[in-house]
């Protein structure tokens, strides 16, 4: 497939991206490039491939889900602007 000027300016402006006229060329092409790779990986027949999230197989590290305090509350809160009885303060903004 092959993205003309006018698709990949089209592009540029839904993407808020501020590309000049001499660049658009060059641009065009890229997208192109793009999608022919993205053509040439749908040809690969992947029919019974599970999925992967790495080479190889390994099992995540567990940590049972408790709620703490992180076990630093006063190094913590040293690094605030301003802190007020073991919680961080702000400035009120409803009134």
């Amino acid at each position: 497939m092959s993205i003309d000027i006018q698709t990949a300016r089209r592009v540029a402006k839904l993407a808020r991206i501020a590309v000049p006229e001499a660049d658009l060329p060059e641009l065009a092409k890229e997208f192109s490039a793009m999608l022919g790779f993205i053509e040439q990986l749908n040809e690969v027949d992947v029919e019974g491939i599970e999925p992967m999230t790495s080479v190889t197989p390994q099992r995540l590290k567990r940590r049972t889900d408790v709620v703490t305090d992180g076990g630093q509350p006063i190094e913590i809160l040293a690094n605030a602007p301003d802190a007020r009885e073991g919680f961080f303060a702000v400035p009120k903004v409803v009134e």
